[in-house]
């Protein structure tokens, strides 16, 4: 059996930046540092930062007074921003900034008086706090799938936007793009293509690794969406695909007869569960392993000046 490893796979800027700033706040401050949400969604990022000392919450009130506050990578609602400064609490904001980006686009939309549509996964931490940052009761609305568009009572008239959450299938959001575009002629797209670029790259990796695999399997949690997408990719295409936490979760069966294996990884998962699956590959009859060549990435977020 041979394994063919994705390029680029597993952590991004973003990411990278979050577990950082959680990191860093725990040797500034000691423990605890209250974490509002998973700081990315993966199991072992985040059993790894709760060993160190983080404590991940739902909601703010959970968080006594006086304490160190970080918000995920996900972003927050204006709302969940203000109940954290009541609390008298120190707060690091550890929001990618592609989702600040698009944060800013909906509040920069609704001033000029647009009605904003947002293409995203509902219950996703992302999407509540886009749709958290409604300007004055103009409230953001969301679009999940082309069916959601019909159910739109919007006027074509309006002026109408549209943002996406970062870690949609590029594919299946320009599907529904299009959609929009048909009910709604006049509707303003993005500055910027609003899906991150380690995302998209990610996307692209898998496709050109799935022309070669007879099997992928998926680093990543099962509440990553960006990980949920690739997993996507392959089964579009009828390539069996298997979205894991670790090589632990992998049964023999899917190898059966197999020649030759795909293993990528989300951008939240970390490398060393990918080494671990290619350990576990060789000693369950891979013979050979080949890194597939793709874009290389060189983006970096700093974290917040206090923290430096």
């Amino acid at each position: 059996m041979k394994i063919l490893l994705a390029n680029p796979r597993g952590f991004c800027a973003g990411v990278d930046r979050a577990i950082e700033i959680v990191e860093r706040a725990l040797t500034k401050h000691g423990k605890p540092v209250y974490v509002r949400n998973e700081v990315v969604h993966n199991k072992f990022v985040v059993n790894d930062l709760r060993s160190k000392g983080a404590i991940f919450v739902k909601d703010i009130d959970e968080v006594p007074n006086n304490q160190v506050v970080i918000f995920s990578a996900h972003g927050v609602s204006q709302l969940v921003r203000k109940q954290a400064k009541e609390l008298d609490s120190t707060i690091y904001d550890a929001t990618c900034p592609l989702v600040t980006k698009v944060h800013k686009e909906v509040a920069r939309k609704q001033k000029q008086n647009a009605q904003v549509i947002l293409i995203g996964h509902k219950g996703h931490p992302e999407v509540e706090g886009t749709l958290g940052q409604s300007h004055e009761g103009v409230k953001v609305a969301l679009v999940e799938d082309a069916s959601d568009i019909e159910k739109l009572e919007i006027s074509a008239e309006t002026n109408i936007s549209y943002t996406t959450q970062t870690t949609l299938s590029v594919d299946d959001t320009r599907h529904i793009v299009n959609k929009l575009k048909q009910k709604f002629p006049n509707i303003q797209a993005p500055k910027k293509d609003d899906i991150c670029y380690a995302t998209q790259n990610r996307q692209d990796a898998v496709k050109t690794l799935i022309q070669s695999s007879e099997v992928l399997l998926v680093l990543g949690s099962s509440n990553s969406s960006n990980s949920n997408r690739l997993r996507e990719i392959a089964e579009k295409l009828n390539i069996p695909a298997y979205l894991i936490d670790g090589a632990d979760e992998i049964n023999p069966n899917w190898l059966s007869d197999v020649k030759t294996i795909g293993v990528t990884a989300g951008a939240s998962a970390p490398e060393i569960l990918v080494q671990e699956v290619v350990d576990y590959l060789y000693d369950h009859g891979a013979t050979e392993i080949e890194e597939i060549s793709g874009i290389e990435e060189n983006v970096h977020f700093p974290v917040p000046e206090e923290l430096r």
